[in-house]
């Protein structure tokens, strides 16, 4: 699938045309995956009069209201030697993440939002943060995902990420050589073993096994999110994410 040419104002990226692959996820979340699909577009659709920011781009606009859908939950893996998530694996939250390393919106989650989710609900034990690998974008999208997870197989998945979403990292592209430099600026400690990783079995299917979970969800635009089975699409800001985890975090207390 070849790369977009524009990207148009709106809080999630879309690839040009979209791809379901069947996924086997149990029959409760087939039910409501037309459900989740819809409330991926209500959310991502661009508002008709967008805000500005102080940066002269288009502003998140507030996501739609969503309910949650207690199915979901059982997506969330917790497995606590899970290289692409962060947080305790018994954490009574669970978000998991659907994106793509050459999409503008996750880059803009990954550097304003996480790290505050991360400081106010991942470090206290409230939230755990599980990646899933969803290339929409072409070859290069794919091979980025690839070299994510080859980077997570010796620990430094979060670091690759942190490099491949630094501002302007996305211009200068996810060749084979790219690839590397982003390895080694985060820090991978054994360059062959990366490279191997990279092009092997595993790492396709780790990669196409959250691909399939996502189109299998309805999902069709990058980032996208669940939140203990809420659903919630694009860059929102903080606040949106706050409102949903608070409310997960005190239905967990009940």
């Amino acid at each position: 699938m070849s790369r977009p040419k524009t990207q148009s104002k709106q809080t999630a990226r879309k690839p040009a045309k979209s791809r379901k692959q069947p996924y086997l996820i149990g029959a409760a979340v087939l039910v409501v995956a037309g459900v989740l699909g819809m409330a991926s577009y209500q959310v991502s659709a661009p508002d008709p009069r967008p805000a500005v920011d102080g940066s002269g781009a288009a502003a998140a606009s507030d996501p739609a209201p969503a309910d949650a859908h207690p199915e979901l939950t059982g997506l969330a893996r917790r497995d606590a030697k899970d290289p692409l998530a962060q947080g305790r694996a018994d954490a009574p939250v669970v978000m998991i993440e659907y994106a793509d390393f050459k999409c503008s919106y996750c880059g803009k989650f990954a550097r304003d939002t996480e790290p505050e989710l991360v400081k106010k609900y991942v470090d206290d034990g409230t939230l755990r943060i599980e990646w899933r690998n969803f290339p929409i974008f072409g070859a290069e999208s794919e091979a980025a995902a690839r070299g994510a997870w080859a980077a997570g197989q010796q620990g430094r998945f979060w670091q690759f990420h942190a490099a491949a979403y630094a501002r302007d990292a996305k211009e200068k592209g996810f060749g084979g050589d790219r690839l590397k430099e982003l390895a080694k600026e985060a820090g991978v400690p054994d360059a062959a073993r990366f490279a191997a990783d990279l092009d092997g079995e595993a790492a396709k299917a780790a990669v196409k096994k959250d691909q399939d979970e996502a189109y299998a969800l309805g999902a069709s635009s990058t980032p996208s999110f669940l939140i203990n089975g809420t659903p919630l699409a694009g860059a929102q800001p903080m606040d949106s994410f706050a409102q949903v985890i608070d409310a997960a975090a005190r239905t967990a207390k009940k």
